[in-house]
């Protein structure tokens, strides 16, 4: 393991200038991502000293530093955990064996797969957010805003690294489409479905940075597992940057929760009338965005999940610490299906409904910030509380997708899922709403009027620090 250079045009730990072929290609591809990220990067800062925090180690202690950063002056770098035993393998069929610094041959499609459609998340979500700068709630918000989109850029590069140095040709082919690709657009769209969704308000932007950005937590992972230790050890540093995000949505929303309260006792239950944001149209936007982010996980019952877990590429959530049996060649998992109009419990061999195991994971850790929320509401007085809809609500992928079910999980005809959406899913009105309420607030330590300020600053700052200079 070599240490962090810091002088090269892309920092790293991974010994770039001990290979000079890899490094010219990664040298030549910084252009054309500067390229993107000037076109499709946050709109209208790109000159702004921004108190940003760069990753400058691999150690657990002191791995950031803080200072002003203009945004295209950001150094972008590759980190991998630093790893100096031999670790095996730790699920699987190869289980026990030898962790793999090169990739089997027999399993180089796959493992491109899972990098390239990981790889592809990170511009695309910097993309979905490319305008919300402009009508950030305070300048502690929007800091937080670049933070996470600097950090997307930082996880791209990441897997492009893997890409270059194990994939060849192909990989450098890979790294140049993730580029051309667009969220949201018709014709070169981004590969998951929630990646292509609109997020052109902060509520929305906190729904994501919670439920989207914590799906990335659980992918990321359970591919912190793999076999292959490079794609192992890429991921578990991700994992230290991530966690910001998520404490971005998650508290982000808990401010909202906080003020939308007070609003509603203010004016006797209509926030709207003080340009607050009404508690139901927050549900729709959970049911929305947390729905959709189901999806990502993959289908229910899938052959794909039961291969990666058999062939050692991607593991349960934290498997080494929360398993015993790392095999899981006979088990099963109980998995309700509709069949002949009815939901049915089915027994599904256990590999096959890996993907259900991690999205109970993930559901549970859900959960956990909605309870943080419905203290909130308690303490309001108001007798609300907020729920999270059913797996199986408003699903575009796996076996619940062609079914129409109501947030608590029955099914439904479709004629009433129809008349209902609008009630149960954040709709055309709520978003017109939602947009027109969004100004930008740029004065330090002030809040726009919808969203209570933060319980304290960033890195020890006070919160009329100047996050951002405008």
């Amino acid at each position: 393991m070599s240490s962090v250079d810091r002088t090269g045009k892309i920092p790293n730990n991974v010994d770039l200038a001990g290979d000079k072929r890899l490094q010219r290609a990664l040298e030549h591809w910084l252009p054309l991502y500067m390229e993107w990220w000037n076109d499709m990067g946050p709109a209208g800062f790109q000159t702004n000293d921004i108190y940003l925090r760069t990753a400058v180690s691999v150690e657990a202690g002191g791995w950031a530093n803080f200072d002003y950063v203009k945004m295209p002056e950001y150094r972008w770098g590759i980190f991998l955990t630093p790893n100096d035993s031999v670790n095996s393998i730790g699920f699987g069929d190869h289980y026990g064996k030898p962790t793999w610094q090169e990739i089997p041959g027999e399993y180089r499609g796959n493992l491109r797969r899972i990098i390239v459609t990981q790889a592809d998340t990170e511009p695309a979500s910097v993309e979905q957010q490319r305008f919300l700068g402009t009508i950030a709630p305070s300048l502690y918000d929007m800091r937080n805003l670049f933070q996470i989109n600097v950090e997307e850029g930082r996880h791209l590069w990441a897997m492009v690294y893997l890409l270059f140095r194990f994939f060849g040709k192909d990989g450098r082919d890979e790294a140049e489409e993730l580029l051309s690709r667009r969220s949201g657009d018709e014709d070169k769209p981004r590969i998951l479905n929630a990646f292509n969704e609109a997020c052109d308000h902060w509520l929305s932007f906190f729904c994501f940075t919670h439920f989207t950005d914590r799906d990335g937590k659980f992918q990321l992972a359970s591919l912190a597992e793999s076999g292959f230790e490079p794609l192992a050890r890429t991921c578990d540093f991700m994992l230290t940057e991530e966690a910001h995000h998520l404490f971005v949505g998650e508290t982000g929303l808990d401010r909202i929760v906080k003020r939308s309260a007070e609003l509603t006792r203010e004016t006797d239950g209509d926030p709207t009338r003080a340009g607050g944001i009404p508690i139901d149209m927050i549900q729709r936007a959970i049911n929305y965005w947390f729905t959709f982010s189901l999806d990502l996980f993959g289908g229910e019952i899938s052959s794909n999940a039961a291969n990666f877990f058999g062939e050692g590429l991607k593991g349960r959530f934290k498997e080494k610490s929360r398993y015993e049996d790392h095999v899981m060649k006979d088990g099963i998992k109980v998995v309700p299906q509709v069949i002949s109009g009815r939901l049915i419990e089915d027994e599904v061999p256990y590999r096959n409904a890996i993907n259900e195991v991690l999205r109970d994971e993930y559901i549970d850790d859900c959960q956990r910030a909605l309870r943080k929320w419905n203290r909130t509401l308690e303490k309001s007085g108001l007798g609300i509380e907020l729920s999270l809809p059913s797996r199986r609500f408003h699903r575009h992928q796996g076996i619940y997708a062609d079914h129409p079910f109501d947030p608590e999980g029955n099914l439904i005809t479709k004629e009433a899922l129809e008349a209902n959406s609008s009630r149960w899913l954040l709709n055309t009105e709520d978003n017109d709403y939602l947009v027109s309420i969004m100004n930008q607030v740029i004065e330090p330590g002030k809040m726009a009027n919808w969203i209570a300020a933060p319980s304290r600053g960033i890195n020890g700052q006070a919160l009329e620090f100047e996050y951002v200079r405008l």
